[in-house]
C-alpha cells in the first residue's frame, strides 16, 4: 500500500468544546512524506505543529499538541479518523486553539475525509511492526502491546457508575470499514457533576447533550440514549487510535488497554518510540526515511 493524502481541500465549522467559540477547520492535501501537520492559521505568524509525540503538551481531558506558545487541543477525534482511513499526509489549518468537537465522535471527520476523497500517492508506506511485547503501568491501569500482523485493540473500562460499570471489547481489528461502523460514531462522555465544575471554571463552554454523553448519579441524560450499549469503551478505543497516530506510522500490534486514558496512551507511544529493539519497519520507505518528529516536522505544501 502506498502513502495516502486527501484528494481535495475541504472545510467545516464547529464549536470548541472548552471555549464554546466557533472554529473553522480546513484540511489540505500534502505531499508524500510530509506527515500530519496542524497549522494555527489565526495567529499573526501561523505556527506549524507536527502530529507527533514530541508535540504533546497536555493529556488532561484531551490530547493537546503545541510548539512554543501555540497549541491545539482535542486533536484525538480527528487523528483517529485520519489514521483509520489510512491518511498519512495532510495539512490541517485551524483558526483557534481547539479542533471543533462536532458531535463528540469521529463521525463528522470521517464524512469530511470521504467527501474530500482519498488519493494514493505512489510513495512506499512503511508499517511499524512489533516483534516484542512492551508495557506501561500506572497502578491498576496498564497498556500492553504484543506482536500482531495488523492493528488489533482490546480495551477494558471500569467505572463505579451504574450506566457504565465494566465494559470491554476484545480483539477489534482496526480498518476503515470497522472504524466507521463500530468505533467512529462513539461519543465522548462525562459526568454531570464534573461538567458543572468545568463550567464554573470557565471550561467545557461548548459541551452539551448534542456532543457529549452526560450522566447524573444514576443514568444517561441524553434523550436519545446511547448509540451502542457499550458506547463508553468504544469511545476509549477511538481515543486510543487517535493517540497512536502520534507514532507517525501505521502500527501492527495488539494493544491491550486496562482502564486507560490519554496519559497512558501517549506513555505507550513514548515507550514504543524509545524501544527500537522491540519493532521493525516493513516496507521500502523504511530504507530511506527516519521514524519520528524529524520526518513529520517537514512543512507540507497546501494545494487546492
Amino acid at each position: 500500500m502506498s502513502q495516502r493524502t486527501i484528494a481535495a481541500k475541504i472545510s467545516c465549522t464547529g464549536i470548541g468544546l472548552h471555549t464554546g467559540q466557533p472554529v473553522q477547520l480546513t484540511l489540505h492535501p500534502a505531499r508524500a512524506g510530509a506527515g500530519i501537520v496542524f497549522v494555527r492559521s489565526d495567529l499573526a505568524h501561523p505556527v506549524e505543529i507536527p502530529a507527533c509525540r514530541d508535540s504533546v503538551t497536555s493529556t488532561q481531558m484531551a490530547t493537546t499538541l503545541g510548539v512554543g506558545d501555540a497549541s491545539v487541543s482535542t486533536v484525538e477525534h480527528l487523528l483517529s479518523a485520519l489514521y483509520s482511513l489510512g491518511i498519512d499526509n495532510v495539512r490541517i489549518e485551524v483558526d483557534g486553539p481547539e479542533i471543533p468537537v462536532m458531535d463528540g465522535s469521529s463521525a463528522s471527520f470521517v464524512f469530511l475525509i470521504r467527501a474530500a476523497g482519498l488519493y494514493e500517492q505512489g510513495a512506499p508506506r512503511a508499517r511499524l511492526c512489533m516483534t516484542q511485547p512492551l508495557e506501561v503501568r500506572d497502578g491498576d491501569r496498564s497498556m500492553r502491546i504484543e506482536p500482531h500482523g495488523s492493528l488489533r485493540i482490546s480495551y477494558l473500562v471500569d467505572y463505579a457508575h451504574p450506566a457504565i460499570g465494566k465494559q470491554s471489547l476484545e480483539s477489534v481489528e482496526i480498518d476503515g470499514d470497522t472504524f466507521e461502523a463500530e468505533i467512529g460514531r462513539a461519543r465522548t462522555f462525562g459526568f454531570l457533576q464534573e461538567v458543572e465544575n468545568l463550567w464554573r471554571n470557565g471550561l467545557a463552554r461548548g459541551g452539551n447533550l448534542d456532543n457529549t454523553v452526560v450522566m447524573d448519579e444514576h443514568r444517561v441524560l441524553n434523550e436519545d440514549g446511547l448509540r451502542f450499549g457499550d458506547e463508553f469503551v468504544r469511545h476509549k478505543i477511538l481515543d486510543l487510535i487517535g493517540d497512536l497516530c502520534l507514532l507517525g506510522r501505521p502500527l501492527a500490534g495488539h494493544v491491550i488497554a486496562v482502564r486507560g486514558g490519554h496519559a497512558l496512551h501517549t506513555a505507550l507511544v513514548e515507550k514504543i518510540l524509545a524501544s527500537p529493539e522491540a519493532w521493525t519497519l516493513k516496507g521500502q520507505e523504511a530504507q530511506v526515511a527516519p521514524l519520528g518528529p524529524s520526518r513529520l516536522a517537514t512543512p507540507a505544501r497546501a494545494s487546492a
